[in-house]
């Protein structure tokens, strides 16, 4: 969740830093900090550092006139230990000035940590875990300081990305990963080091992706990588498919506005190359499966956090429906916790955009290690949900910045829909049904296209809820994972306090919310279930509530109908998602909302 820039050559670092750190701004984060190795001699040299509670350009703000090195490193901080304020913020530094550590992740032993710490005549100044990473280091007594970490990291339990410097070693910068991303940059004559490529881009294309037991150091002209443990290792080199310049607004006011624009071409970029026109199927060469073993899957379990279980639910439901294979969907959160009974018949997919949620990437692992074929829906090449499973659909949404998914959660459910394609015809689809479902396929990106272009009717329609003390979303089968996703984009981005329910189970509880400050967002696709919606809206007009139906023609009972191009009908989920998604958007513009960065949210969650 928080965001880590290191740097090591010739250029002058701080402005380097603070640029890195302004690139993974969309993250989330409360405060940021930076420490360098002071080119200075004397007392001038050494390990200087800047922090303070806000934003990054706070920071800047803050930096001492005097603040000049080639080495650094630098972190946005989402608080998990201690209040957001300056002491709390990264690095975090010992007593005697000479380690700076920066960290994401979480310590899970930290108390017990720093209840020993303490009793051997250490004082601690945070109340953060990551302080005691920074005094595991001071007092270790190895002679290297990759040792003196290795030996650190040794009393660790927990998760954790790390970038540290050492005044005694200003040659170079020692990295290590267990469960949050780390990826080094590598450039002339200089190297960089992230939690996310976004803050390399701009520098080099050229990175390396730790595994999580992995450590690095990185000098000015070389890096090298090895175990927690010492035994060398041989990552190489990839090269990212994003430029900077996707990282950039492209013209619209927000990330959020543009991701949502962004949405029509990056559709077509997930089905490009995919549709097999001669046997009405697709072509996902990365699944890794052949049409035996997808023959022989009894059950399809789908596993995600936030918008990608939602994106999982709409998957789950296309899959059903055209491979007839039983699939069902499940917050991986819960997942690994409850002891699941692991069937060498299931196919268990893992939903992330970032392809790091650890919550999904821990159950992935736990499925590996009993034995379970796990796929991978991302949308990050190279990420740690993507190397650790057998195989799967890449989304090619391209870089999304804002905190909440629109064109990523969008890609996945079209993804998805490709895989569905793919195991009906495998199995029993007709090739009359597979040609139906790659027209609707198609379509998809000019209908988006054509949502789009009645914003304005949206933004109207926002204006007039926007002041609702509270919304609930409801809709049938096909329209109840809509529905919670929709539920879910408006109490991210525009705290309104909003609720999704199946529509059927209204009358058992949640119709007793239902009054004219309640309104109620209503999923009514044109399928067989039309009738028994309509009886939903009759329930809730007969209590004086008010009605916003997403529909595919005008609904009598509704106050308000927004009317969304008709597709196949196992897709008009994909396309009802849209003008939601902007409803949400034009609502928290409404309210005056920070809508790239929510309170209390962070893009990728790399925590527990």
């Amino acid at each position: 969740m928080c965001g880590i820039v290191g740097y090591i050559g010739k250029r002058e670092v701080a402005p380097l830093l603070l640029e890195g750190l302004q690139r993974l701004e969309y993250r989330g984060y409360d405060s940021a900090g930076i420490a360098i190795h002071s080119s200075g001699t004397g007392k001038s040299a050494g390990l200087k550092t800047a922090k303070t509670k806000g934003r990054v350009r706070d920071l800047e703000d803050r930096l001492p006139k005097r603040f000049a090195g080639t080495t650094g490193i630098a972190h946005t901080r989402w608080a998990t230990h201690g209040a957001p304020n300056d002491v709390n913020a990264h690095p975090h530094v010992d007593p005697g000035e000479q380690v700076a550590v920066v960290h994401n992740g979480i310590v899970d032993n930290a108390s017990e940590l720093r209840a020993k710490l303490t009793a051997d005549g250490v004082e601690f100044v945070s109340d953060t875990d990551t302080e005691v990473l920074t005094h595991l280091i001071a007092r270790a007594q190895a002679d290297t300081l990759e040792a003196r970490v290795q030996e650190a990291l040794r009393h660790v339990e927990g998760t954790y990305g790390i970038a540290v410097l050492h005044a005694e070693f200003p040659d170079r910068i020692v990295v290590a990963r267990n469960g949050s991303p780390v990826v080094l940059g590598i450039g002339e004559h200089e190297m960089f080091v992230a939690s996310d490529v976004a803050a390399l881009v701009s520098h080099t294309r050229q990175v390396v992706t730790l595994d999580d037991g992995e450590m690095a150091t990185i000098k000015a002209d070389d890096y090298r990588t090895y175990t927690t443990e010492g035994s060398r290792t041989s990552a190489a080199p990839e090269t990212v498919e994003w430029a900077a310049e996707s990282y950039d607004m492209g013209g619209h006011d927000t990330y959020m506005h543009k991701e949502i624009a962004e949405q029509a071409d990056a559709v077509d970029r997930v089905l490009r190359g995919r549709i097999d026109d001669r046997f009405a199927t697709v072509h996902l060469g990365g699944l890794n499966l052949d049409a035996r073993e997808a023959r022989s899957m009894r059950r399809v379990k789908i596993l995600g956090c936030g918008s990608a279980y939602h994106a999982g639910m709409i998957g789950a439901q296309m899959i059903e429906e055209l491979a007839r294979i039983p699939a069902d969907a499940e917050p991986a959160s819960e997942f690994r916790y409850r002891n699941p009974v692991v069937d060498p018949d299931t196919l268990y997919i893992a939903v992330s955009q970032s392809g790091e949620t650890y919550d999904t990437l821990a159950a992935v692992q736990e499925l590996k290690r009993k034995g379970a074929r796990v796929l991978g829906v991302v949308n990050v090449v190279g990420s740690a949900i993507a190397r650790e499973t057998d195989g799967g659909v890449y989304v090619h949404a391209g870089p999304e910045v804002c905190v909440v998914s629109t064109k990523c959660f969008t890609n996945t459910a079209v993804a998805f829909g490709l895989l569905a394609l793919h195991l009906g015809r495998i199995r029993d689809l007709s090739v009359a049904d597979g040609k139906r479902i790659i027209s609707g396929l198609r379509q998809l990106p000019g209908q988006i296209a054509e949502i789009m272009e009645r914003e304005d009717e949206l933004k109207k329609l926002a204006a007039e809820y926007a002041h609702a003390k509270s919304m609930m979303f409801v809709g049938r089968v096909r329209g109840y994972p809509v529905a919670r996703e929709a539920s879910l984009k408006l109490k991210e981005v525009s705290y309104i306090h909003a609720e999704a329910y199946p529509a059927s189970e209204l009358k058992h509880g949640p119709l007793a919310l239902i009054e004219p400050a309640v309104p109620t967002v209503a999923i009514l696709p044109d399928d067989d279930l039309l009738d028994k919606n309509r009886a939903t809206l009759e329930e809730i007009k007969a209590r004086s509530g008010q009605i916003l139906a997403v529909a595919h023609q005008e609904q009598e009972k509704a106050d308000h109908t927004f009317i969304v191009p008709r597709n196949e009908v196992e897709l008009d989920p994909i396309l009802m998602g849209i003008p939601l998604q902007l409803l949400a958007y034009h609502t928290a513009l409404e309210l005056e909302r920070d809508i790239d960065k929510p309170r209390n949210l962070a893009k990728s969650v790399t925590v527990e």
